[in-house]
């Protein structure tokens, strides 16, 4: 693979961006990074914390801060948040700079995969399944508008949508037959 290029992985929560990315870059050679990991790293606090200081809006200042240094970089994976592309720079920012990967998954797989997980705030509510819907009618758009691959995730293991999103890149041209390990 290019060094230069980037690849991108934007989604809902419980998609398995995280996941995915790291078997993706471990697979491409490449170096792996998640936005909200690195934003907890930067800060010292978790996003809970994060939200419940700063809410969701001084949240969004910091990922749009480190999505841009991260999408700055050469050779790398990201991971991001879940509502990274809320932002029109950060969709202008991920589209110039390496091949976004939209990994989807359905409202029930998503419910399922973050039911038990307490760092998500969005879902800190009464009823996390409608509050998935209410994000997805949202952000789905946005999604689709940046991304130049789409996969799902259902029920498969993040090799085969490793493999997967490898196949597409290739067929795209952003990969040779011989870059990927």
């Amino acid at each position: 693979m290019n060094p230069s290029r980037n690849v991108f992985l934007v989604g809902p929560m419980g998609v398995g961006k995280t996941t995915i990315g790291r078997v993706l870059a471990d697979h491409l050679g490449l170096t792996f990074f998640d936005s909200d990991k690195e934003i907890e790293a930067s800060t010292g606090a978790d996003i809970p914390w994060i939200f419940d200081v700063e809410g969701e809006a001084g949240f969004r200042v910091r990922e749009e801060k480190m999505v841009e240094t991260l999408s700055a970089r050469q050779g790398i994976v990201l991971a991001t948040g879940g509502g990274a592309i809320l932002a029109a720079v950060n969709r202008q920012r991920l589209r110039d700079r390496g091949c976004v990967v939209y990994l989807r998954a359905t409202i029930s797989q998503q419910v399922e995969r973050t039911s038990r997980d307490k760092n998500r705030p969005l879902l800190q509510t009464p009823d996390p399944e409608q509050r998935i819907k209410e994000l997805m009618q949202i952000r789905d758009p946005l999604y689709r508008e940046v991304a130049d691959i789409v996969v799902d995730t259902n029920r498969r293991n993040p090799r085969a949508i490793s493999g997967e999103i490898v196949r597409q890149l290739q067929q795209r041209g952003d990969l040779g037959a011989h870059e990927a390990r």
